[in-house]
């Protein structure tokens, strides 16, 4: 089967990662109420708003639900600290506590993800979690970095990825996973729900993937590539 996939979202980091896997891909954005899921369990909030920009792209394309192998991929990340759940700061005061809550402490990431299949509406839904550690940052290297504007758009008010911030000490999970997409269980998802076959040495790159995780290990990725070999 030929897969396209339509990716409900504006952001950047997760069309990097998606470009991961080879995949001719569009990108449509959902502009979704995310205020108007309310779950108050992280996990479920991910995939209830991951679902509601699914929704939303598949109802704008219902003109092309004739073609096969349309796939509309969704995501939504969020930071859970003590089960509050800290999501994009509204400003730059709100970004300073976040990141004075986070700091040198231990917090959840959470993306939750849905793949949804023009056609038939069949959904796959699926959601990532990692533990991480912050760093005993200061005061002077939080306004330093709020005022890059870096953190207006970020889950807990910072990227991991940050080249000079560098807010995390330690990980426990898939990087990727905390910059906004686990390519990991997306190719697992596609595996098992799109039949997506891949060979590591033509139409998935595992170098790149690996390279993308910043010599974090993934266990998912550890596993995939053993799969392959």
């Amino acid at each position: 089967m030929n897969i396209e996939l339509i990716l409900a979202s504006q952001s950047p980091r997760r069309r990097e990662l998606l470009q991961l896997l080879g995949l001719p891909f569009q990108v449509q954005v959902a502009n979704a109420d995310e205020d108007s899921v309310t779950d108050p369990d992280p996990k479920s909030n991910v995939i209830e708003t991951a679902r509601l920009k699914a929704q939303i792209i598949s109802a704008k394309l219902a003109h092309k639900r004739s073609a096969s192998g349309i796939f509309v991929l969704a995501a939504d990340t969020t930071v859970a600290f003590e089960q509050e759940m800290l999501n994009k700061p509204v400003d730059e005061t709100a970004a300073f506590h976040m990141l004075a809550k986070l700091r040198n402490t231990k917090h959840e990431v959470h993306t939750g993800f849905v793949l949804l299949e023009l056609a038939t509406g069949r959904e796959w839904q699926g959601v990532s979690t990692a533990v991480v550690t912050m760093r005993p940052y200061s005061d002077a290297e939080m306004n330093a970095y709020i005022a890059t504007g870096d953190p207006v758009d970020k889950a807990g008010a910072y990227a991991i990825q940050h080249p000079v911030f560098q807010p995390v000490a330690h990980l426990e999970g898939c990087y990727c996973n905390v910059m906004g997409l686990p390519v990991c269980d997306l190719i697992n998802a596609l595996r098992q729900f799109v039949g997506w076959q891949t060979d590591p040495f033509a139409e998935l790159d595992f170098t790149a993937v690996a390279q993308a995780h910043q010599n974090h290990p993934c266990p998912t990725l550890n596993i995939l590539q053993q799969s392959t070999t």
